[in-house]
């Protein structure tokens, strides 16, 4: 791994975010469950979405890139008897394509990298089982599965991790009869939910929403199309926070009709006292007075990152809650986001499900870990922008996971970056 030395720099001009790693995971799997030929576009090949293609691949998919647009041919889809799926380090592979798997009766056997393996997928190995599914699990992977998928009642709970629930949603129409999936807890992340059927149905599948869940009727097809991504509202949030702290930044290619719930943090910078002008399908921001806020981040949880930068130079003091889910990610990003901040001379302090953040004038600069974490590095990255100082991260080759092109797009935005060994 290479650690990368960031200059202090404020940024200024216009960058369009990548397409959406989310929209992008959905579609591609649609697709190839469709009898036909789509085309998806545009297509970032992060490593999270080069996961999900190989292992559509394994499943029987033909799937080819030319320039930035993906021909998927599904018409050999569950044409194989067993799969070994490496599902690299992204948990929208993993938790999307285990139900896939079994509602096609393929044996498959999961595997992944770096804290995938720990990742909870007891959801799964606690109701797959009783819908003719066996699951062989040590407590996370390897797993191996066999069994052909059965519709029905499937309750599960909606606080562990919505990617649980849109693996159903994308598996349980291929099932013979219809299924429900009730909910035992309140949902969160709901706006993942919505894009999932959102994505489904440009692909002719339908889902009715009913209270605490969803119908799901059996024995539909997925139908073959042409499909556009929408650009990536997590990705903005970088850019945003290098925004709020001291540039002048258009963001680019953002749809304000999205169902990607991380769209949400537009209100958040409001919040915090950025400078946020929209025109059609472009943010315009400059900095503005920052003061503190409290916060409930249970619905954008991948926001604190960039969040937590830009609340560590505000005025006054940033509680932000309901964020426990980060502990299980790529690393525990509250601790990694504590750590590296107060390296580079924030005043932040972990609580079980969030931070605390009092803020500062400026950051003086320094070392900081990335925990090989793609939204800690970026995040960190944004810091430089408002500090005395050089910032030096570790793991930068973390991004290639989600937003390969991010320093690109910072230098060319007038950022200052090398490369150093680590």
């Amino acid at each position: 791994m290479h650690n990368i030395k960031i200059y202090p720099k404020k940024l200024c001009g216009t960058v369009s975010v990548p397409p959406s790693k989310s929209v992008s995971h959905r579609a591609i799997i649609c697709a190839a469950l469709s009898r036909g030929i789509s085309r998806i576009k545009p297509v970032d090949l992060s490593a999270d979405i080069t996961a999900t293609i190989e292992c559509m691949k394994k499943l029987g998919a033909k799937i080819s890139l030319s320039g930035n647009e993906l021909t998927v041919d599904g018409s050999g889809i569950f044409s194989v008897k067993k799969a070994e799926l490496d599902c690299g380090e992204s948990g929208s592979t993993l938790r999307f394509l285990i139900p896939v798997a079994a509602a096609g009766g393929i044996e498959t056997s999961f595997e992944g990298h770096g804290k995938l393996p720990q990742r909870p997928i007891g959801v799964y190995t606690d109701c797959l089982p009783e819908k003719g599914v066996s699951c062989i699990t040590e407590g996370g992977l390897p797993l191996r599965i066999s069994g052909k998928l059965k519709s029905g009642l499937y309750e599960v709970p909606g606080n562990i991790s919505s990617q649980f629930i849109t693996g159903l949603m994308l598996a349980l129409p291929l099932a013979e009869g219809d299924s429900e999936i009730r909910l035992t807890t309140k949902a969160q992340s709901v706006g993942y939910i919505d894009m999932t059927i959102d994505v489904m149905k440009d692909f002719g599948i339908s889902i009715i929403p009913k209270e605490n869940g969803w119908l799901i009727p059996g024995g539909q097809s997925y139908t073959a199309g042409d499909f556009t991504v929408e650009g990536d509202w997590s990705q903005a949030a970088f850019f945003m926070t290098a925004a709020a702290i001291g540039s002048e930044i258009t963001i680019d290619n953002l749809r304000q009709d999205s169902t990607q719930g991380d769209k949400a943090c537009v209100d958040v910078y409001r919040r915090l006292g950025a400078d946020i002008r929209v025109e059609d399908n472009r943010l315009i921001m400059r900095p503005g007075k920052l003061h503190g806020i409290e916060l409930d981040a249970s619905d954008i949880p991948d926001m604190v990152p960039a969040l937590s930068v830009a609340a560590a130079l505000a005025e006054g003091t940033t509680v932000i809650r309901g964020a426990e889910r980060l502990r299980i990610k790529e690393c525990d990003r509250l601790a990694a986001m504590c750590d590296g901040l107060s390296r580079l001379g924030a005043d932040i302090k972990e609580t079980d499900d969030g931070l605390v953040i009092k803020g500062v004038g400026r950051f003086h600069g320094g070392f900081a870990k990335g925990y090989n974490d793609h939204r800690v590095v970026m995040s960190l990255a944004s810091a430089s922008c408002c500090c005395d100082g050089e910032i030096e991260i570790s793991d930068m080759e973390s991004i290639r996971k989600s937003y390969p092109g991010f320093f690109d797009d910072m230098k060319m935005l007038g950022g200052k970056a090398d490369v150093i060994m680590g």
